[in-house]
């Protein structure tokens, strides 16, 4: 498949656009016309730069309000065209996009539109340009691309056809199935793009809210499905406006969205053998014999399962004391110090919690690290740099397991790690002798772990675990919070052994103390003794306020008794129709802190109507401090 990018998807000026899209490995670019008329670049410099850095420059856009027009405009618009057909030329370009029209049509008459759009492609000819004409979703008079189509078909010339772009087609919910009745010699360029479902007018949608695909909501395997069935072979290339990813960093941003096509190509891949898979087991043995391939190949990556648990988490610090205090409060077992590293390992059953002091001078504790148990670490870390995950190396002695470690989006370091059916971990035979004291009889295991994600990257998180580690996103929630409304993204496993919170908090002022910290979660099988043995050990629990307790009481009606427990132990509680949540904090070390959970029955959220309260409690907290 080959790739492209619309410039107007990145940040920067036409040549740092055109760099980043090199560097980030697309075949080919879009220019959109604002970048070109800003640019101090001539058109030959541009195209000599795209020659030198090997990038094809596959369409010129937009041309706009060309049809359905009285005979003076039409007159002045074939003018406007011809002065484009010759920068064009000097670009090197042969095809531009031309837009139904939204502002000037007066005429709503599909016989006048195709005599117009013949003109142009007549003109389009003589000058060696392909005109693709675009349905978009907000047109006056042309909104639907079979609509679009029917026009090229009526019109008949080999320099018209049309343009597919996924925003104007699933974002009106029209039938993607048609596509494949489109002659592909007719299919002149296809753009894609995703976005969260929204309620609003699709104008404002379309050019603030779009995202790359697997960010959005989008059934955009589907569609592609059928442009390759269709027989299309051209670029298939990215058109997203965002006002985010206008802000972001520009290599980023290129990377994050190679990242996007890389993986929408697989999901088609996917798609397509299901459907056929689906046909076949309908059809005769003769027709199902043979399996059935479309000019245009779709490649697929390495194929691995979705994480089994969590191997450990990492926490960095330079003064581990409040730490180490803390964790052995909750208690944790301090299993001892690695042999050649500056690290710590404390466990309690299956939970296991590194303290890194390598390189962490002046750093307050945060969690750095997450290992994951995987069935194959070194398939799992080809699939992840193929996405175009950087790569983390760590120092090993010999005799030391060898971790493929990759970096997510927010820097956390993701470590693969090599699963076992008992749940436990070679690597920790590596530490040394922790303190002399019986096991604990208590069993725990990582239950999730909350993230705090930059404004600029949240988008190109939710990919990034979609993609790499086979997550799969959840409808995301918004919970308030005294410095506004934090968006809450879960991404989880399909049985809820890996659950990973991506919560994208309030822009701050740079004055203002850190008021957002990230969390570790563990689950206990008796969250009251567990609370009961904490506090005999001195923890500071995150002190509840008792309306809580009161609002608690009057929602649940809860025993007498069991209210009074958790009122005493700082505990909350949720309940739905499947089961119940208990759960408590501890007080935040750094940007840490802790969580203890206990889930009854089938419950499978993570208290959200209980989020309010820490957010207030713990910026309540800070603001005292």
């Amino acid at each position: 498949m080959r790739t492209g990018i619309a410039t107007v998807c990145l940040s920067g000026t036409l040549k740092e656009k055109m760099q980043a899209c090199a560097i980030a490995g697309f075949d080919g670019i879009e220019i959109f016309e604002q970048d070109l008329v800003t640019s101090p670049l001539s058109p030959e410099d541009i195209r000599k730069m795209a020659a030198d850095l090997g990038l094809s420059l596959d369409l010129y856009q937009p041309f706009r309000d060309f049809d359905g027009v009285t005979p003076d405009l039409l007159k002045a618009n074939l003018k406007r065209a011809e002065a484009k057909f010759r920068l064009m030329a000097r670009l090197g370009m042969d095809t531009i996009l031309v837009c139904s029209n939204v502002a000037t049509a007066t005429i709503d008459d599909d016989q006048l539109r195709a005599e117009q759009l013949a003109q142009l492609a007549a003109l389009a000819g003589e000058h060696g340009v392909r005109v693709a004409y675009e349905a978009l979703a907000w047109g006056k008079h042309v909104n639907d691309y079979e609509h679009a189509y029917r026009l090229v078909e009526a019109v008949d010339h080999p320099n018209l056809g049309t343009c597919l772009d996924s925003f104007h087609i699933l974002s009106r919910d029209w039938d993607t199935a048609p596509i494949e009745d489109i002659n592909a010699d007719k299919i002149f360029f296809v753009q894609v793009a995703d976005a969260p479902k929204l309620s609003m007018d699709v104008l404002s949608w379309s050019r603030h809210y779009r995202v790359f695909p697997g960010e959005g909501q989008f059934e955009l395997a589907k569609f592609m499905g059928h442009v390759v069935r269709a027989g299309y072979t051209g670029p298939v290339s990215l058109e997203v406006f965002n006002d985010v990813f206008r802000q972001s960093d520009v290599e980023r941003t290129a990377v994050d969205a190679m990242r996007s096509l890389i993986w929408l190509e697989e999901q088609s891949a996917k798609w397509l053998a299901s459907t056929s898979a689906e046909t076949a087991a309908g059809a005769s043995e003769q027709k199902a014999a043979g399996r059935r391939r479309y000019p245009m190949e779709l490649a697929t990556l390495p194929k691995v399962n979705e994480p089994a648990g969590f191997n450990f988490a990492e926490v960095k610090a330079d003064d581990t004391v409040q730490l180490e205090k803390l964790l052995g409060q909750l208690g944790f077992e301090f299993e001892g110090r690695h042999r050649t590293k500056d690290v710590q390992l404390w466990t309690m059953g299956q939970a296991r919690v590194i303290i890194n002091e390598q390189a962490a001078l002046h750093t307050e504790p945060a969690i750095a690290a997450l290992g994951f148990d995987v069935d194959s670490p070194v398939i799992a870390s080809a699939r992840a740099q193929q996405l175009k995950a950087p790569v983390v190396a760590r120092k090993v002695q010999a005799d030391e397991e060898v971790f493929q470690g990759i970096s997510a989006p927010d820097s956390t370091e993701i470590f693969l790690c090599q699963g076992s059916p008992d749940g436990t971990a070679a690597w920790t035979q590596e530490f040394g002798e922790g303190l002399e004291h019986p096991r604990a009889a208590q069993t725990a295991v990582i239950d999730h772990v909350n993230l705090a994600q930059p404004w600029q990257h949240f988008d190109e998180a939710v990919l990034f675990y979609t993609s790499a580690l086979a997550l799969e996103p959840q409808p995301f929630a918004e919970v308030p919070s005294p410095s506004g409304l934090v968006r809450s993204q879960v991404m989880q496993t399909s049985n809820g052994a890996v659950r990973l919170v991506l919560n994208l908090a309030p822009v701050q002022q740079a004055s203002m103390p850190k008021t957002y910290q990230e969390h570790i979660a563990f689950a206990v099988d008796d969250l009251v003794a567990t609370a009961r043995s904490a506090r005999e050990r001195g923890l500071e629990f995150l002190q509840i306020p008792a309306n809580y307790y009161e609002d608690l009481d009057a929602r649940f009606d809860l025993e007498p008794g069991f209210l009074a427990t958790l009122k005493e132990l700082n505990l909350l509680y949720d309940r739905d129709a499947n089961g119940e949540f208990l759960h408590f904090y501890t007080a935040t070390v750094g940007s840490v802190f802790f969580e203890m959970v206990e889930r009854r029955g089938n419950y499978d959220g993570y208290g959200a109507p209980n989020a309010p309260v820490r957010h207030a409690v713990q910026y309540d907290s800070l603001h005292r401090a």
